[in-house]
């Protein structure tokens, strides 16, 4: 209906945009050219893109490039996208133009819209407010989108990922204690090992996490490198010389995070090297958390055809068919995550490749790659922590009886009866199905006081 929409104009010619949409002309061809997944980026990177226009009106205000009643305007529409109130109005696929320029051009022409509303004008009408003179002024997609990468990802680690990943590793850490007076068999190739502390098997997975905490923590200082003001190729053409210092120190202020200017904008436009780098140290943490969950799933399997040396919380049924049946759900669910997040890292890999010269033209597959990482991996790590790491009871008969019946424990006799008697003890346990305490005293092996030392499971630990 012709009364649904209006007409823009773009450098292409005109284009038919819904009525009462705030985006223009750009961001409606970039509607129609790419109905590929029904995927947006984020909320987290939108925000990113309404900090950073606030903050590119804000600079260029100062140093006389815009006139101050439209850097205002300007600067109050996207305080309203920085809160969330326009994200209805980001539209563009996922998988749209390189480098994203329709992402950079539905945030110009939202943030335009809006402001010339407020100024008292209609929607569309650039003469009061131009999507690509004012909004964008002094700016490129090249530096935008990868700056909104830069933002958004380092919100994400600071207030999501790293808060939830302390909570675990002291939920963790507090399983240790509880759990170190228990021994229990170790296992190494999932047979059996010598004894130890369920504790320190505790504290070796809260240990783990510590490590891939720092691993993080390293990789998200280059994020807050950012080359806002290089523009197109890093040159900062158009741009006043004290715009990108006024700009990122906006950015800084506005997020309360150490944003800075780059070493080197050339290297900062060149390469999503941030990106790159904290997708490797979150596949890092998705691998051992992998391995954590596997472990406990392992350790709770049974309940009683299994080791169930601890027993994890029932959180829902587990089969639709067998009834009782209680399944590990949120090992799985974590494990899912996990395999998603090393998916997510081979695509930002595989992008990063795209960096060719000066740009690389995948930023916005990996924008979304990453920041659906730091998502949920943030939201995995809290629903695991609080629906099942946290209620993990141990079963410590379970853990002693397994202990007794574990042929390893011949190693503690190599000191005394050497490492190939100490051989023949263990083969013949477990051809007899005795343990191997049984076996030493009903072949005399070793005296009474001498089996209780050299089996003494405290000492062994």
């Amino acid at each position: 209906m012709e009364g649904e929409f209006r007409i823009q104009r773009d450098s292409l010619g005109e284009v038919k945009v819904p009525k009462d949409a705030y985006y223009g002309a750009q961001t409606q061809r970039a509607v129609e050219n790419f109905p590929i997944s029904g995927l947006h980026l984020p909320r987290r990177f939108i925000r990113a893109q309404g900090i950073i226009k606030y903050s590119a009106a804000y600079a260029n205000a100062k140093v006389g490039a815009l006139e101050q009643k439209k850097a205002e305007a300007i600067m109050l529409a996207a305080q309203e996208v920085i809160d969330g109130k326009w994200d209805h109005q980001f539209v563009v696929d996922v998988y749209q133009a390189g480098a994203g320029t329709s992402q950079n051009m539905n945030a110009n022409e939202v943030i335009a819209n809006r402001a010339i509303e407020l100024l008292g004008g209609e929607k569309g009408d650039t003469s009061i407010i131009h999507p690509n003179d004012h909004v964008n002024m002094a700016q490129s997609t090249n530096d935008t989108i990868h700056v909104a990468i830069n933002i958004s990802a380092a919100e994400g680690v600071q207030h999501d990922l790293l808060p939830i990943l302390d909570e675990i590793i002291e939920t963790l850490n507090q399983k240790g204690k509880d759990f170190y007076s228990i021994i229990k068999s170790g296992r190494t190739h999932l047979q059996d090992a010598v004894p130890m502390r369920l504790g320190q098997e505790f504290y070796g997975y809260q240990m783990t996490l510590v490590e891939a905490k720092k691993t993080i923590v390293e990789s998200s200082d280059l994020l807050y490198q950012i080359g806002l003001g290089g523009n197109a190729v890093g040159t900062g053409i158009n741009a006043h010389p004290n715009y990108a210092e006024l700009a990122i120190n906006q950015v800084a202020k506005l997020t309360g995070l150490p944003f800075r200017t780059p070493e080197d904008r050339f290297m900062f436009m060149q390469n999503t090297q941030g990106a790159i780098k904290l997708s490797g140290a979150l596949k890092n943490l998705a691998v051992h958390l992998i391995k954590i969950a596997s472990d406990l799933r392992l350790l709770s399997s049974g309940p009683r055809t299994g080791l169930a040396e601890i027993t994890l919380p029932a959180v829902q049924p587990g089969s639709s068919i067998m009834p009782g049946k209680v399944n590990p759900v949120m090992a799985e669910m974590m494990n899912m995550i996990g395999s998603q997040v090393i998916g997510n890292d081979a695509t930002i890999t595989s992008a990063g490749q795209a960096s060719q010269l000066e740009l690389n033209v995948m930023m916005p597959v990996i924008a979304y790659n990453l920041l659906h990482s730091i998502q949920i991996l943030s939201n995995g790590i809290k629903a695991f922590n609080d629906r099942s790491v946290k209620g993990i009871q141990a079963n410590p008969k379970r853990c002693a009886e397994l202990m007794e019946q574990s042929l390893a424990l011949a190693t503690a006799l190599n000191p005394a009866i050497g490492y190939d008697k100490a051989a023949e003890v263990a083969k013949k346990a477990y051809a007899t199905s005795k343990t191997v305490r049984e076996v030493v005293k009903d072949e005399g092996i070793l005296t009474d006081e001498q089996i209780a030392q050299y089996l003494d499971v405290n000492k062994m630990v």
